[in-house]
């Protein structure tokens, strides 16, 4: 029960964050990139590669921290649905080239961000 309610309150708290980080970005950039979007889940990317990484080196972090911001945290920070709907949203507006640069990058920059957070973890 105790591992229900951190995953509970890191989830809680990340969909709140991401929730003003989108409000405040996605404002300006809508209709050609979600920025928002975009930066809460790069961000993520790189947290929960750093998080996991130092969960893996060694006493860095417990099950139960683990638990709270990789599980918790950053599954309520990013957002996989959010990232589809502004892709299906730009390919029924016909914008294909705001379509295809947003999905590559956030694909390439996401998978850059873990690298570089599990790289971070090991060097801490």
């Amino acid at each position: 029960m105790k591992q229900w309610l951190l995953v509970f309150i890191g989830g809680g708290i990340g969909s709140v964050l991401r929730y003003l980080v989108s409000k405040s970005f996605n404002t300006y950039f809508t209709h050609f990139f979600y920025l928002g979007t975009f930066l809460v889940n790069i961000l993520g990317c790189l947290l929960i590669g750093f998080i996991l990484g130092l969960s893996v080196k060694g006493d860095y972090l417990s099950e139960n921290q683990t638990l709270l911001l990789a599980t918790g945290f950053c599954g309520g920070f990013t957002t996989f649905s959010t990232f589809a709907f502004e892709k299906h949203a730009l390919l029924t507006a016909g914008e294909l080239f705001h379509f295809s640069f947003y999905l590559m990058a956030s694909i390439i920059m996401g998978i850059a961000a873990v690298a570089f957070g599990l790289w971070m973890a090991k060097m801490a």
